[in-house]
């Protein structure tokens, strides 16, 4: 414990002696001043403030599991909203604790957990030596193999979502590092994933069950596409497939939801850095909601039900959206961040 306070008061003199304005934002998620802008009020807000002052279990990477890095997130938003330096600090240790804990983890893993703390440095402004041991760290990470897959491998030959968690975590890495070849590399990955014919095509499918046949296989089946007189239009085969052969009624499988965490994911953040990536594939994305929603009677729910915020928000759509909704295995808290982004 005392170690723990020695830690923070060390982290708050560096903060006192370093200016924010050292380097450029990079507003890999959401810019400060759109989270000021953030009405504080309500069910959504409340939702951020409990996960940031929830006790923060030990953080890692290797734990495809924890939830340590949304409470991270939540509590850099809570600190940028409210100005609360001790909340501020506390992003700041985790981001240093973190260093290290990606040992044994495998290319899942370090996706899932990445993307939220990646973005809680960017809204935090990290300075200082504690941003260049981040970032030579996070340097370090983008060439590791973790049993056999780096980041970007895994983006680029998995087409489900193991790959989907790995593109997020990558463009949040290009974007913070400010790699713009990396940047443009995945983007050109995710145009392929999404049914762009001059995207990436190099992904490994696993059983065809529920592609379409004469069908180049993307990520999201193309448009207008059935198999057996039923509508595929939308579905994500590669982890659709998780849930066996194809069969009518579809079953709802839980994996395709997973996938589409990583996908949405991207797409956030692409389209903040000046991509279009909502209307790729023939808006693909909507595609893959809808055929949820229609033909699988399979809304969201659980840590899924941050994504509809921002689907509605996007395509116009009204989709079942709960408030507040739960974060997902890498961001979440759309419900709060998603409306006044989307207008700025």
């Amino acid at each position: 414990m005392i170690r723990h306070w020695l830690s923070i008061a060390l982290f708050s003199l560096c903060y006192a002696a370093n200016s924010y304005a050292e380097l450029p934002k990079q507003d890999i998620w959401i810019s400060n001043a759109q989270v000021l802008a953030l009405d504080i009020h309500g069910d959504a807000w409340l939702s951020v403030v409990a996960w940031a002052n929830k006790p923060l279990h030990w953080p890692t990477l290797a734990d495809q599991d924890s939830s340590a890095n949304v409470q991270t997130l939540a509590a850099a938003l809570y600190a940028i909203r409210t100005g609360d330096t001790e909340m501020r600090t506390r992003v700041a240790l985790t981001l240093a604790e973190i260093q290290g804990t990606e040992q044994d983890a495998t290319a899942l893993a370090v996706s899932r957990e990445l993307t939220a703390y990646v973005i809680a440095a960017d809204l935090i402004q990290l300075q200082g030596d504690p941003r260049k041991r981040f970032d030579q760290w996070l340097q370090r990470l983008r060439q590791t193999q973790f049993k056999g897959r780096s980041i970007s491998s895994t983006h680029e030959d998995r087409p489900n979502n193991w790959g989907t968690h790995a593109g997020a975590a990558r463009i949040a890495l290009a974007i913070y590092l400010q790699d713009e070849q990396e940047l443009r590399r995945a983007a050109n990955v995710f145009k392929g994933w999404l049914g762009e014919s001059e995207g990436w095509r190099g992904f490994e499918f696993g059983e065809t069950w529920w592609q379409p046949w004469g069908f180049r296989n993307y990520g999201i089946n193309p448009a207008n596409t059935s198999l057996w007189g039923h509508s595929i239009d939308g579905v994500l085969p590669d982890d659709q497939r998780r849930g066996g052969p194809f069969r009518w009624p579809p079953p709802k499988e839980n994996y395709v939801y997973e996938a589409l965490q990583g996908a949405v994911a991207q797409a956030i953040m692409l389209e903040r850095q000046g991509f279009k990536p909502w209307l790729w594939g023939d808006r693909a994305l909507l595609r893959a909601f809808k055929w949820l929603h229609e033909h699988a009677e399979f809304p969201a729910n659980g840590d899924d039900t941050w994504m509809p915020h921002v689907i509605n928000r996007v395509y116009g759509t009204q989709f079942p959206a709960p408030l507040p909704s739960t974060p997902g295995k890498a961001v979440g808290f759309t419900e709060w961040t998603y409306r006044r982004y989307a207008e700025h």
